[in-house]
């Protein structure tokens, strides 16, 4: 396996830029996301990391070696599509194995590597059977051994369980990722879905417009977004904004909120004019002792939780609370903000003040 390192790397296509002087390092045995809604540019930068597409400048490096200009064949990888790809004509064991034997390994030898791949993903038992009768889930299964049996540099895969239902999705994503831990493969993986990059991932690439976004840990993402698309992006329900006009400078801890003080992270950063405070629903809490209070409008049971809508004085937000809680609509109820969770977004650049917390996860990410 190998680290994989993207350096300033862009992509035009004629007036049309897709991605913006992108750089991120995949180090080797990292499962690794490239996350981001459609038409981000993520497919756009995995295709240039396969050798599918040639980028308009900047460098790509796998295993330490530049390949930004070398074809898909030179560069020791494996791609696994959202259509699966397999052959129809070919049953499994031989979708398989043709990979091998186009490279002209003996068929014993590709005969046992087949075979071993199989165990691992625990198809055995279809070898033998067409393609064409497979299931969804075991079809996916036959493109992912394709894909090891060679036993490559690094595995790339686009959006590989976008074709199944949403049950099976959940499954197959369990079982990508153990595969994963089992054969220690660097693996890039492609998905506008977020729940799957936080569940999957070890380190995830959010991506907007062609451009790198936030790239760190998926813990570090959910709880300091650096930019009000991240925050917007991440998270179900997504994080609360209460916007206001005024000022914060460099040390501040507070910020007035419709006639409130509110205790923030300490900045280290100043801004003024448009500003907005966010906050995940999980954060708040509610308390009649509060003097900034809300509306409920409506509430959503989910078992063990329940996500309650209020109106603010600052606008509309969600809060996550415990579902045995009793909530009507039409209270009026206190709400409290722990500061620790808190961040403020300058709204003309878009982007997260930096306190501690944030410089940690932009040093470490």
């Amino acid at each position: 396996m190998a680290q994989i390192r993207i350096q300033n790397v862009r992509k035009e296509f004629g007036a049309f830029t897709a991605v913006q002087s992108s750089s991120f390092t995949v180090e080797d045995g990292e499962f690794f996301m490239l996350l981001g809604p459609s038409g981000c540019g993520k497919t756009t930068t995995l295709r240039m990391m396969a050798g599918l597409e040639l980028p308009t400048s900047g460098e790509i490096y796998i295993d330490g070696e530049e390949v930004g200009m070398k074809p898909a064949s030179q560069r020791d990888i494996a791609f696994v599509f959202q259509m699966f790809a397999l052959y129809p004509h070919m049953n499994v064991r031989k979708n398989i194995s043709y990979p091998l034997l186009s490279q002209g390994m003996p068929r014993a030898e590709a005969r046992l590597r087949v075979e071993e791949v199989a165990r691992i993903i625990k198809i055995e038992s279809i070898l033998d059977r067409p393609v064409g009768g497979l299931s969804g889930g075991d079809r996916q299964r036959v493109a992912l051994g394709r894909a090891i049996v060679r036993r490559p540099k690094a595995f790339f895969m686009d959006e590989p369980l976008g074709a199944l239902d949403a049950e099976f999705r959940e499954h197959m994503a369990e079982e990508l990722r153990a595969l994963h831990d089992r054969i220690g493969a660097t693996t890039v993986y492609v998905t506008h879905d977020q729940l799957e990059a936080m569940q999957m991932g070890d380190k995830i690439v959010v991506m907007n417009h062609g451009v790198v976004e936030q790239f760190g840990q998926p813990q570090d993402i959910y709880d300091w977004p650096a930019t009000k698309f991240v925050a917007k992006f991440i998270g179900s329900p997504a994080m609360n904004f209460f916007d206001f006009d005024g000022m914060i400078g460099i040390g501040s801890d507070a910020i007035e909120l419709s006639g409130h003080r509110v205790t923030v992270p300490v900045s280290r950063q100043g801004a003024s004019g448009k500003l907005t405070m966010g906050v995940r629903p999980e954060h708040i809490r509610f308390s009649d002792a509060s003097a900034y209070r809300g509306r409920v409008l409506a509430t959503e049971y989910l078992g063990t939780t329940q996500i309650v809508t209020m109106a603010t004085p600052n606008g509309e937000i969600k809060a996550r609370t415990d579902a045995k809680q009793s909530i009507t609509s039409g209270e009026i109820i206190g709400l409290v903000f722990d500061p620790q969770t808190l961040t403020i977004f300058d709204d003309m650049k878009g982007q997260a003040l930096l306190s501690e917390a944030n410089e940690r996860v932009l040093r470490h990410g």
